[in-house]
Formats: C-alpha cells, sequence, structure tokens
C-alpha cells in the first residue's frame, strides 16, 4: 500500500510485496534451528523486529496518511487496525483454549482450508513475475511443463525408494493413467486440426471461441485439479489429526501447494496472454484440494488405496504437458528448454523445502500424511 500510495504501478508493488515475504518461507528451517540453539537472544530479536515496525510506522507510514487525510481519519483507521488485530488474537486463543473435545474436526476443516492457500499463492507469485520481466509465452509454457513434470514424478519416486508399493503396481497405473491423458489430449489435437481459421479458433466445433492451444491448456489444468483432488483426499484424511487449528501446517501445506499454482497459471498465461485468466484457474486449482479433504472428513475414508488415485493422477500429468511442451519448443526451443530447467529447480526446491520443515520442526508431527 506505500509504493502504491507513492506512484508505484501495481505490478511492481505487488512484485516487490512477494520479494519482501520470500525470506519467510525459505529461512523458516534455519532460522527454526538457530532460535532453538539461541532462545535466550529470541526477547532482543522479537524486540529489534517490533522496533524496526514502530519506526516505520511512525517516520514513513503515518507523515504519509497525514498528507492524504485529516488526523481524525488517520486515527480512526489506525484504532479499527489495533482493534482488529487483538479481536483476530482473541477469536485464535479462544478457540485454542475452548475446543478440547472437538478440536480434531475443527482443526480438520481448517487445515483442509489452508490447503489452498498454496496454490493461490503460487499463481499471485507467478503472475507477478510474468508481469514485472515481461516473460515470454515460451519460457511460461516450460515452466509450467517443468513443474509439472516434477509433481508427476515426486511421489511415484517417493513410493519406490520406501518400498511402500510395488513396483508392478505403481508403473501399471502410472501407464493407465498416462494413457488416458494422452488419449483425450490427442483428441483435443484432432478436433482442433479439422477446423481451422485465423485465430485457430474452435467455435464451430465446440461452439465457445477458444483456440486449440487454449483448450489443450485448459485440459493440462484439469490434469493438475485431478492430481490436487488426491492430494486433497489424504489431506482430509490426516488433518483431523493436526492440532492447535492446524495453524502449525500452514508454512509446509502453503510450500505443498506452490508448485501446483504456478503450473496452472503459467500454462494458462502462456496460452491466453490474460492475467485474470491465470489467477482464475490458480484459485480453481486451490479450492480442488480443501473441497475433496473437506468431502473425505466428512465421507470418513482412510488412507487405503490413496497412493493407487495418486499413481493415475500422476500419470496423466505428463502427456499434457508434453504435447503443449513440444508445441512450444517448435516455436522458442531456447526460451522453452529455460523455462523447463527453471520449473523444475523450482518445484523441486519448494517440495524439497516442505520435507526439510517436516523433519526439522514439529510443524508435520500431528499429520505428517498431509503433507507428503
Amino acid at each position: 500500500m506505500v509504493l502504491a500510495s507513492r506512484g508505484v504501478s501495481p505490478q511492481k508493488a505487488m512484485l516487490w510485496s512477494i520479494l519482501t515475504s520470500l525470506p519467510q518461507p525459505i529461512v523458516a528451517v534455519p532460522s527454526y534451528m538457530c532460535a532453538d540453539a539461541f532462545h535466550k537472544f529470541l526477547p532482543f530479536a522479537t524486540g529489534f523486529a517490533a522496533g524496526c515496525m514502530i519506526w516505520i510506522v511512525v517516520a514513513e507510514v503515518l507523515p504519509d496518511g497525514f498528507k492524504e487525510a485529516s488526523p481524525s481519519h488517520v486515527a480512526s483507521a489506525a484504532t479499527l487496525s489495533v482493534a482488529f488485530m487483538e479481536a483476530l488474537s482473541a477469536v485464535f486463543q479462544s478457540f485454542g483454549h475452548n475446543y478440547k473435545g472437538s478440536s480434531e474436526d475443527a482443526s480438520a476443516f481448517l487445515v483442509s482450508l489452508l490447503f489452498g492457500f498454496g496454490p493461490l499463492l503460487g499463481g499471485v507469485s507467478l503472475v507477478a513475475f510474468a508481469l514485472a520481466f515481461r516473460l515470454q509465452h515460451a519460457l511460461l509454457t516450460g515452466v509450467a511443463c517443468g513443474t509439472a513434470f516434477v509433481l508427476g514424478v515426486w511421489r511415484p519416486l517417493q513410493l519406490v525408494l520406501s518400498s511402500k508399493m510395488e513396483f508392478i503396481p505403481l508403473f501399471s497405473l502410472l501407464a493407465t493413467g498416462f494413457s488416458l491423458s494422452h488419449f483425450s489430449t490427442s483428441s483435443v489435437i484432432k478436433i482442433g486440426s479439422r477446423k481451422r481459421t485465423s485465430a485457430d479458433a474452435l467455435s464451430a466445433v465446440t461452439g465457445l471461441p477458444v483456440s486449440g492451444l487454449t483448450l489443450q491448456s485448459i485440459l493440462c489444468c484439469a490434469a493438475v485439479a485431478l492430481h490436487s483432488l488426491s492430494e486433497g483426499l489424504a489431506l482430509g484424511v490426516a488433518a483431523p489429526k493436526a492440532y492447535g487449528l492446524g495453524r502449525h501446517m500452514v508454512l509446509p501445506v502453503s510450500l505443498h501447494g506452490l508448485p501446483r499454482g504456478a503450473a496452472v497459471a503459467s500454462c494458462i498465461y502462456g496460452a491466453t496472454d490474460s492475467w485474470h485468466a491465470s489467477l482464475l484457474a490458480a484459485a480453481l486449482i486451490g479450492f480442488m484440494g480443501p473441497s475433496s479433504a473437506i468431502g473425505a472428513i466428512l465421507a470418513g475414508i482412510d488412507y487405503s488405496g490413496l497412493d493407487h488415485l495418486m499413481m493415475f493422477a500422476c500419470g496423466g500429468l505428463l502427456p499434457c504437458f508434453g504435447s503443449i511442451f513440444k508445441r512450444a519448443v517448435s516455436l522458442q526451443k531456447r526460451k522453452s528448454i529455460t523455462g523447463l530447467i527453471i520449473g523444475i529447480l523450482f518445484a523441486s526446491i519448494c517440495l524439497a523445502f516442505t520435507k526439510l520443515v517436516c523433519l526439522h520442526t514439529p510443524y508435520c508431527n500431528s499429520a505428517p500424511e498431509a503433507v507428503r
């Protein structure tokens, strides 16, 4: 808000907001380890941080506020802000103390809602970077494909390395998902090739003014949605075990969902050049996880068979994004490959940091299967 009030464009203000918030998830694990080792210094560190915030408010924010509004309006806004924060703190404390018997249900539903925050944050971050740096469509498509590739192979590798599933059933499920997704993608491509116009529109075939690339990208997002639904079922099984209304799960769950939002946002933005559609796609993907998690909680299902569904969903990711990657390579090979590498690194870092958070902090002790 400070940057926007000083004439900075919304895109740059959003970018700076994201950049200043990135150190929080990145240094979460080392900061926790340092805080545990140097517990005596925590009062000084928190006091220093509070002093910095007070100085910023007094020296920067309040003078700007007095320039644009009357003192009474500034005082009223400050009072309402403090009252809101205190009320929010009191509500969380009340939940933490009063929900002893039904805390499992409350924690489960809250953790399920938090599962949608990661994809939305990933989509917003991707759109902010794309607008700020004017990223090319081929690069964005490569980022989407690299991220989807990591999402598709991450859980199968975990199951193979931990010997939780035999190789033949795992490979069969992956192949089934791959074949069904490849058949659907091929059908869309054939439909697009039957009727060509100057804009490559499919209105005569589907009745909708959607290009072949856009329809193919939507199909890729549907594959990510299926992956998110299967992840949400596992979360719904594990979420009732989360303590403290699931507030300890915010960091790992958000990191775990970032790649999905970035994948669909970069895919849609690369196909439509619309940041509105990209954010809408990320929000819809973020809605899939909580909805399936709440359904799993209400149905009372257990964890048996969920890994099989996950393998099917992982297999469906690869051919969808592979087809649009081939199209992007045919247009701009170098940028597509660069985007692919960036997407692989981004998704690997997010999922690896999720594992580090769960290994070195107690955040995932109550519900380890919620973030895998």
